[in-house]
């Protein structure tokens, strides 16, 4: 029997819960990671047979009032939450897979010339750079490039100070960001399950929304700085964003940045 989207995300996330977070006892002879069926069924307030269908692809259409339950008695966030009910309810908007003009997009970034700014699709391909990010990260920020497979290249491995939270961080935005039934991320999915720390995160079901954050990055002349992320929504353009890199007032990341931008419009 094929399990759907929603059994893979409901069997994931209860092996991720552990009897005592909710108020069971744990045992010492549990035969299954995190929590049985039953168990969530019990705490979700259904049934353990409409929970064992639901987890096999069997029960396709669970009520609001069922994704409630199960939210509650999986612990999710708020994010968590909307994810499960944006898998039981597809279609997904076909405005996420749809083709979307590149001049616009390169447009989009004009007013953002003097930031570090990309504009990236639900998978996080690059799809547009303005020249002070391709000056600051020329191989990570061009377009074309997929922000995944830069994380779990050799070079982010060896550089970035925190890469295993840089890791989970992005395969939790590469879930939240993308549409489940894009081929697109089918095909890249299928290219990084080959590294065994990319398979591993992906099985976690996490879901977290790429907003802000930080990274690191190596500038001539300054060595190692830290930088901040903020990302905003492109109305009308369902799926992607503008991710914008910058460095806090009065830090060696925003004089590293000053100085790559004189660099580039010198050049």
């Amino acid at each position: 029997m094929r399990m759907t989207p929603v059994g893979e995300y409901l069997r994931a996330r209860r092996q991720l819960v552990h009897p005592e977070d909710v108020g069971m006892p744990s045992g010492a002879h549990r035969r299954v990671p995190g929590l049985r069926r039953d168990e969530v069924a019990a705490l979700a307030g259904i049934s353990a047979d409409y929970y064992l269908r639901l987890e096999q692809g069997r029960e396709l259409h669970p009520s609001q009032q069922v994704l409630s339950g199960l939210a509650r008695a999986l612990l999710l966030d708020a994010e968590a939450s909307a994810f499960l009910r944006r898998l039981a309810t597809p279609p997904w908007t076909s405005a996420m897979r749809g083709e979307v003009d590149d001049e616009q997009l390169v447009r989009l970034l004009e007013p953002w010339q003097r930031a570090a700014a990309i504009v990236v699709t639900g998978c996080l391909d690059v799809v547009a750079a303005t020249g002070l990010a391709l000056a600051l990260a020329p191989t990570a920020f061009a377009p074309g490039v997929n922000l995944v497979e830069g994380v779990f290249g050799a070079d982010t491995r060896d550089f970035a100070p925190d890469w295993e939270r840089l890791a989970a961080d992005t395969v939790a935005a590469l879930r939240s960001g993308s549409d489940p039934a894009d081929p697109r991320l089918h095909a890249l999915i299928d290219g990084l399950r080959r590294d065994p720390d990319f398979a591993r995160l992906w099985a976690r079901h996490d879901v977290r929304a790429f907003t802000a954050g930080t990274n690191w990055f190596f500038v001539d002349g300054f060595g190692p700085v830290e930088l901040h992320r903020q990302n905003f929504l492109i109305p009308g353009h369902p799926g992607y964003l503008i991710v914008t890199t910058y460095g806090a007032a009065g830090t060696i990341g925003e004089q590293a940045l000053q100085s790559l931008a004189r660099v580039s419009v010198s050049g």
